[in-house]
């Protein structure tokens, strides 16, 4: 259980570690993320053929978000985790998957005031590393 809440903790500080400014060299890239630690659309990296099974889906309807991940969840390759982060870093949701459930599916309430930030939604995978898809509110 420790190792769990220490995976958590670790990726909540990722995650936010992650969605502060970087370098010029990222920045040049237009998306503001290191290549081939954080994938994007814009930027797959290595992992350019998965893109379309990896990269977070994101729908917003009456104040909640719903993340997708399009990945099959198999005992050996599944998503670990969806979050969903403001631009500030501040986890507004974050849902942990296990290699037994069906789909990689979360849904969470957007905090009063959250339409006037940019949000993230991330999806990591065990095999193929973390995806981020700016959400569209």
């Amino acid at each position: 259980m420790n190792s769990r809440r220490k995976f958590m903790a670790m990726s909540a500080a990722a995650t936010a570690a992650i969605l502060m400014p970087v370098t010029n060299a990222a920045a040049k890239k237009g998306h503001g993320y290191p290549s081939n630690i954080v994938y994007t659309s814009k930027d797959p990296g290595v992992w350019a053929k998965k893109a379309a099974t990896h990269l977070p889906q994101v729908e917003v309807e009456n104040n909640t978000a719903t993340i997708r991940t399009l990945h099959p969840m198999t005992e050996k390759h599944y998503i670990v985790r969806h979050t969903l982060v403001d631009q500030d870093g501040n986890v507004i949701g974050a849902k942990t998957f296990s290699n037994t459930d069906e789909k990689a599916i979360s849904t969470f309430k957007l905090p009063a005031g959250s339409k006037k930030k940019k949000l993230y939604a991330t999806s990591f995978c065990n095999k193929h590393d973390f995806w981020v898809t700016p959400v569209k509110l």
